[in-house]
């Protein structure tokens, strides 16, 4: 693709006008900018919605039938990653990663990125997962690790229905260049500072679970934004410790008089780096007893065993926030919140959370929500870490809460989607089951919620009354 051509006709500079003044309410990556906090500004939110009857659903758009990515919004178009089950495409069928780009005032189809799965072994990119990364946008330009570990820069207005990798500005391939084993799939939401993409590699375990094949790969890496040539790489040794593999993407914040780039490996360690080069400034362990050799000999100890880290550090008002505990597939059944003083990584307090924890926190008035997988939604105080409430929503979740408008969304892999009070007592507004397993987390933009179950997207606004979807809904909301 010719990137003088992509850039300068008419109608894409109207566009891209119309993308640099929506940007305030858009969501162009996954959580706050910069500091990965699950919260939004947006206010006229809905605190009940129906699939069944349509109430306050603007828009609903098919999927595939796996789908674990976070929607994001940016420049009027909502780009979600899902798998091929359902092709929209007859020159591309069979198993591969999509990411699908929909209109956002009505959920029209626009493209897909469609890529071959990584056929090495199942272990590599695992069947049917597709496109789990959530993309991150800025301007016209779409930043995307895709289910194959490569880098891609794509056009968020490209006039093809289907892409492929050849389609993109430019592409970096982490497992090529950078000599990564990739394990499961990769999953990073990658962030840009600058002109820097900051970017974990998902380097992880081999196929029998009982060695790191690549020990000398990088964890974190970072990239120019324009070209895509690999500027930095951490340089901590993290490899040979990563119990399973390196899905936290990374966060940043300005702590003691300088922007740091905060980062939680798969040792279950968090760094702090300078920008740029990846100097480390400092490093906490939050589970200083676990064990720190022969770590793969604890695999499926659900007693002892190495803690890891899948969600993002948030930064907020100084203070990192960070939860981990035991592998959810292969360690211990332990999980815990940890807050830890941004400029110097010294623990501030500690808070216990339940069996394993998949999710990112969001911080708003004083409050922080997280939820685990023992299927409950904690609230704290920012603060002290002091408990408020805690909320059995019935099945585990991998989703984070997201914070908007004074309420609090998430959804469970059991299918129920729950909106609660963001307040310091307990209030369930709303419980849907808007047809199917729920690991995305919630996305709010321009007056409007994002809801993704396994197979659908629905576009969630006060006030709109839509055709009811054929997707099996097995209850109705409940306000309380």
């Amino acid at each position: 693709m010719n990137d003088d051509q992509s850039e300068f006709s008419p109608l894409r500079k109207v566009a891209l006008l119309a993308c640099l003044l929506s940007v305030a309410a858009d969501q162009p990556q996954w959580g706050e900018r910069y500091t990965r906090n699950m919260v939004s500004s947006e206010t006229g939110l809905p605190d009940c919605f129906d699939p069944a009857t349509g109430t306050n659903v603007k828009w609903s758009a098919a999927l595939g039938t796996e789908t674990y990515s976070t929607p994001i919004v940016a420049g009027g178009r909502v780009l979600i990653g899902t798998n091929n089950e359902t092709p929209r495409d007859p020159q591309h069928t069979g198993d591969r990663g999509v990411l699908m780009c929909f209109d956002e005032r009505d959920g029209r189809f626009c493209w897909q990125l469609v890529c071959h799965k990584i056929t090495t072994s199942p272990f590599w990119d695992w069947p049917r997962d597709g496109m789990c990364s959530p993309a991150t946008v800025e301007s016209n330009r779409v930043y995307m690790v895709t289910n194959r570990g490569e880098v891609l820069c794509l056009d968020l207005y490209a006039k093809k229905t289907t892409l492929t990798e050849e389609d993109a500005f430019w592409r970096f391939d982490i497992i090529k260049e950078c000599g990564v084993r990739q394990h499961d799939s990769a999953h990073c939401s990658i962030l840009i500072h600058g002109r820097f993409l900051y970017i974990n590699t998902s380097n992880g375990l081999d196929d029998a679970h009982k060695t790191i094949p690549s020990p000398d790969a990088p964890s974190l890496i970072v990239l120019d934004k324009t070209t895509g040539k690999l500027l930095a790489r951490d340089n901590e040794n993290i490899g040979p410790n990563i119990f399973h593999s390196t899905w936290s993407s990374p966060a940043l914040g300005e702590a003691g008089g300088r922007p740091l780039v905060f980062f939680c490996g798969g040792n279950g360690i968090v760094y702090a780096f300078e920008t740029v080069t990846l100097k480390k400034v400092w490093q906490y362990d939050p589970d200083p007893a676990a064990p720190k050799e022969n770590v793969h000999s604890y695999i499926r100890n659900r007693k002892v065993s190495p803690s890891n880290i899948k969600s993002m550090p948030v930064f907020h008002n100084g203070r990192l926030y960070v939860t981990g505990g035991g592998d959810v597939w292969w360690g211990k059944n332990e999980a815990w919140l940890k807050c830890v003083d941004a400029a110097t990584g010294v623990e501030q307090w500690s808070y216990p959370l339940e069996r394993h924890c998949m999710s990112t926190p969001a911080i708003a008035g004083g409050l922080l929500f997280v939820a685990d997988c023992g299927q409950k939604l904690h609230c704290v105080d920012a603060a002290t870490g002091a408990p408020h409430w805690t909320h059995e929503t019935g099945g585990d979740m991998w989703s984070s809460p997201l914070v908007a408008d004074g309420k609090v969304y998430i959804g469970t892999r059991r299918g129920d989607f729950q909106i609660l009070a963001a307040s310091k007592e307990k209030k369930l507004l709303c419980s849907v089951k808007p047809g199917g397993p729920i690991h995305a987390t919630a996305t709010a933009a321009n007056g409007v919620i994002y809801v993704a179950t396994m197979k659908r997207l629905f576009a969630i606004s006060a006030g709109c009354v839509s055709a009811p979807t054929s997707t099996s809904i097995t209850g109705a909301p409940q306000a309380r």
